[in-house]
């Protein structure tokens, strides 16, 4: 949490020095239309990772079943820690520096450098430097999604869309189905059968290509532009 703190104090002292902003430039007001775009973001990856979860579990034949151990506890922890990555990853990524960025050099340029970051970012949180397909797949998938929660953020002028977007897929991965660093959670696969090459490729694809591009397709007809607003922005 300290980190967050940290990095919150550096992106306002950015917003002030270069552009005598507050954070509130990060798109945090009106806060009742914010937390709809936190809430729709979230509700939109949910729904795709359980569906790719169930596209999983049918190719394996396999099935979800209830954790008959999992706590509240557990359950609270979990999700606090995904809160805490997904705040991490958009302060860096989707904050200040890409509205600084917007601001110096347009939206075309700074989305893709954004992207292009995130991209090279999981390189090293995801632990495959050095084996270059995986080094590209991983690359072409964070960076298709960084793209997208990037132009959310371009869209709307806000932090809270691309935030609730990344929360949704994050806490349905790793709390719900178990898929993250914190064990055994909610739901856990039982049965099944390893992927033949062709199943295993529709599996791959569905959740590294296929979804960042619903997403992409929902911002791009789903997210109206909204211009800059001055009593949104923060001035000081």
């Amino acid at each position: 949490m300290i980190g967050i703190l940290v990095l919150i104090s550096i992106s306002w002292l950015l917003l002030y020095l270069l552009e005598k902003k507050s954070i509130l430039a990060l798109g945090v007001l009106p806060p009742g239309k914010r937390l709809k775009q936190l809430g729709l973001g979230f509700l939109v990856t949910a729904i795709l990772c359980v569906l790719v979860q169930y596209l999983e579990a049918y190719l394996k034949n396999s099935s979800w079943i209830l954790n008959e151990k999992i706590t509240s506890g557990l359950v609270l922890k979990s999700l606090w820690w995904d809160f805490k990555s997904v705040l991490t990853e958009e302060l860096l990524f989707r904050g200040a520096l890409l509205y600084l960025l917007i601001q110096k050099i347009g939206s075309k340029k700074s989305i893709l450098i954004s992207a292009i970051a995130f991209g090279i970012y999981h390189w090293f949180s995801y632990g495959v430097f050095g084996n270059l397909m995986a080094m590209l797949l991983v690359f072409i998938g964070t960076g298709l999604m960084g793209y997208a929660w990037a132009w959310a953020f371009a869209k709307t002028r806000s932090m809270l869309l691309g935030f609730g977007l990344h929360l949704g897929w994050n806490v349905t991965y790793n709390t719900v189905f178990s898929k993250g660093p914190l064990g055994e959670l909610v739901f856990l696969s039982k049965g099944g059968t390893e992927l033949t090459d062709w199943a295993s490729l529709l599996n791959f694809t569905s959740g590294l290509i296929l979804v960042p591009i619903i997403v992409l397709l929902f911002i791009r007809y789903g997210i109206k532009k909204e211009a800059a607003l001055e009593n949104s922005e923060g001035n000081l």
